[in-house]
């Protein structure tokens, strides 16, 4: 579906209330597209703490301030 600036910059909130609802919108500019507005995909799981460990060293000294 499209919509143009115009109808984006009257009701923003309208447009964002129909991606939310899972619609992808064509951004339009004197009718030529300009962008596309989608959901996010939430398919991504966080990432498990310590999924790394073990597979590099941090020095004792990293964080000393003398150490240029």
């Amino acid at each position: 579906m499209n919509v143009s600036l115009d109808e984006l910059s009257r009701d923003p909130q309208s447009v964002i209330h129909r991606v939310l609802e899972g619609e992808t919108l064509m951004l339009t500019n004197d009718d030529r597209p300009v962008a596309e507005i989608r959901p996010l995909e939430r398919t991504r799981r966080p990432r498990p703490f310590g999924l790394a460990a073990g597979t590099f060293v941090v020095p004792d000294d990293f964080d000393d301030p003398s150490i240029p």
